[in-house]
């Protein structure tokens, strides 16, 4: 029996079906809103197509992870650059408030000259003691970074301790509370001056040999007085926050809180003394110079 080749059959014409797949949808779209039975199929669909829609994504999901990744990375960028430029700032303007209680006329007696800038370098901290009688840090600067013995250590709060041991590329430092410390102060409020020593404990400081009518009070701010040239003047150091006052003692029993800490910040910045020994002796030679050349003048 001889059939007809399929490509020679002919079906209905393309308006037939055309019409045909409109009146299903209709259909589809009436028994979907009405009995709701094509919901499962529809979940059914999605989760079938999810993995095509999936890759098909992938492309723009990339584009957009990558952008993600640049723009998190240049925020990170311009943060560690605004809290650097934050610490750098705040080391200096530490200084302000000490400088209002300064008395000008003191100053031109003694023709003072104007504070040298005192040199800065950023530092982070390595390690901190977990040993509560350990009071020393770990820095990430050393003799390569020219850190040097000596040198202060400030955070955007106030002085945290001093630098004790160099190494090529760390460096070692001692908080301001060990007892073997002691830093020159001044009180803020009425630039009454005196030295912190260290006690041993963290974040606590005590002031010797005050008498028991000194004018003190509990939160009074103590701040570096500049003397000796190792701390520069008006660094906030701690608060007033005990005083015992006996009738049978000479002087006053005051401990103090320090305002700044290796536990507040990693990043710390080393601050150069104010003043050198060979700046003392450069003043000296110029002051034998000076002698010398009013001798000759008088002959």
């Amino acid at each position: 029996m001889e059939t007809t080749p399929q490509f020679f059959r002919h079906g209905p014409s393309s308006l037939v079906r055309l019409a045909f797949f409109i009146q299903l949808s209709l259909v589809l779209m009436v028994v979907d809103t009405h009995f709701k039975y094509l919901y499962e199929v529809r979940q059914a669909i999605t989760v079938a197509l999810y993995p095509v829609q999936s890759f098909a994504y992938l492309p723009i999901t990339i584009s957009n992870l990558a952008d993600d990744f640049f723009i998190a990375q240049n925020l990170a960028d311009e943060n560690a650059r605004f809290k650097q430029r934050h610490l750098i700032d705040s080391g200096k303007l530490q200084q302000f408030s000490a400088l209002v209680i300064e008395n000008e006329h003191l100053r031109k007696l003694l023709e003072a000259t104007p504070r040298n800038k005192s040199k800065t370098i950023m530092a982070e901290i390595r390690s901190v003691p977990r040993d509560p009688f350990n009071l020393t840090i770990i820095l990430d600067k050393g003799l390569q970074n020219g850190v040097q013995n000596g040198q202060v250590i400030v955070d955007n709060l106030g002085v945290i301790g001093q630098i004790t041991r160099t190494y090529p590329w760390s460096s070692e430092a001692t908080l301001i509370n060990d007892k073997d410390y002691s830093v020159p102060v001044q009180i803020l409020r009425n630039g009454l001056r005196s030295v912190a020593s260290g006690t041993g404990k963290y974040k606590t400081l005590e002031l010797n040999y005050m008498a028991n009518n000194v004018d003190i009070q509990e939160g009074d701010q103590l701040v570096t007085s500049g003397i000796g040239g190792v701390y520069p003047s008006g660094l906030p150091v701690a608060l007033v926050s005990k005083i015992k006052r006996d009738v049978s003692s000479t002087f006053a029993y005051i401990i103090c809180t320090t305002i700044a800490g290796a536990d507040r910040n990693k990043q710390v910045l080393i601050l150069s003394p104010q003043f050198r020994p060979e700046s003392l002796t450069d003043s000296a030679d110029i002051y034998l110079e000076d002698k010398e050349s009013e001798k000759n003048d008088a002959h």
